[in-house]
């Protein structure tokens, strides 16, 4: 044989290898796209976490939220969808403040630390109470040692903390909750407003008396509930010249718990509140009951923002046991804020997704 004629059989028998190998690679398309492009709620594996809280921090995404009795767990992912545990980041201590109801952890890196702000339940000025503490640790990933706790001490009870920082500022806004009569056969409910105040550069301590920001007014947050009438589960953001506070409204166990949105051109308001909330509600021809309690962030490569928010696990008997879910959010041309959800069928990954 040639070299000629065995440089072209070797040829054809390489073209012909190939061919066939394209054949039946499209004979089977799995074997093509191997990795899914698309993700579907509740995402992470169905985490049983309430209140989430995303920090992202070196090209990854930490998760944290009400999680266990005696403290706080987290999670890690790289794409907002497929999330690894942590397991705990903070745990009480025999000497720690709070004893019980370790409620809405946040994490916010401030002047190269990492602060995880939360509520629970601890001896208070008049008997036990609910108050905000800071801990803090040197890693994302913890552990996280009190810092402040309680932060203060205003005379009443105080949950789902959120810091914000703007300008090097920083802000926290609270829950303010109270009790009017008794729960149960409509002789009373639970009530709670949001407010807000500025805090000393190292957090010890606010500035000012805190100011109301945003209070019940809308049908849908239980304004004649007998029940529970309530703004809560805040989250600040900016986009321009103007302030956002995404909350949620009604009780975290009402298949009506939903999120709606106000806006402020100054941190402490005063804030209004969108005409067309909730922007995020229950479906229930989807399965989705009470979605709220959310935090915000943005996908890998940072062209899109992502809301964050937790469900009732089981729509038909909702309760304090909720699952994980992300869907986008997108500010408009005319500045009103639009939640593409919730949704229960497939999605494009978040942009920028290695998976």
């Amino acid at each position: 044989m040639t070299i000629h004629r065995a440089w072209t059989w070797a040829f054809s028998r390489r073209c012909a290898w190939r061919l066939g190998a394209l054949i039946l690679l499209l004979a089977c398309p799995s074997r093509v796209s191997a990795q899914p492009r698309t993700y579907t709620n509740p995402v992470g594996d169905s985490i049983f976490v309430a209140d989430p809280s995303v920090l992202t921090h070196q090209g990854r995404y930490y998760l944290y939220g009400t999680s266990a009795g005696d403290g706080f767990r987290a999670w890690t992912s790289e794409n907002l969808v497929d999330w690894n545990e942590l397991g705990y980041v903070y745990r009480k201590q025999a000497g720690t403040w709070g004893q019980g109801s370790f409620w809405a952890p946040e994490v916010v890196r401030y002047r190269d630390r990492f602060y995880l702000i939360y509520s629970s339940r601890g001896p208070a000025a008049y008997g036990d109470g609910y108050r905000i503490t800071i801990a803090v640790a040197d890693r994302p990933e913890g552990p996280f040692e009190d810092l402040y706790s309680p932060l203060f001490d205003p005379g009443y009870s105080m949950i789902d903390a959120h810091l914000f920082i703007d300008d090097g500022k920083p802000y926290l806004f609270f829950e303010m909750v109270g009790l009017v009569g008794s729960l149960g056969n409509d002789k009373g409910y639970l009530w709670g407003v949001i407010m807000g105040v500025e805090l000393s550069e190292d957090l010890s301590r606010p500035l000012t008396e805190p100011k109301l920001c945003l209070y019940p007014t809308q049908e849908w947050e239980g304004v004649s509930s007998m029940w529970a009438r309530s703004n809560e589960g805040m989250t600040v953001f900016k986009a321009g010249d103007t302030y956002y506070m995404t909350y949620s409204g009604n009780h975290y166990r009402d298949p009506n718990y939903g999120v709606g949105y106000a806006t402020a051109e100054h941190p402490l308001g005063m804030w209004t509140k969108y005409a067309g909330n909730p922007i995020l509600k229950q479906d229930p021809s989807l399965g989705v009951s009470g979605p709220g309690h959310n935090s915000i962030t943005v996908s890998p490569d940072g062209s899109e923002q992502f809301i964050v928010y937790h469900s009732h696990a089981d729509p038909a008997n909702p309760s304090g046991r909720r699952v994980l879910n992300i869907d986008r959010l997108i500010v408009r041309d005319d500045g009103t804020l639009e939640v593409v959800g919730p949704t229960r069928t497939p999605q494009p990954m978040p942009a920028g997704s290695a998976r």
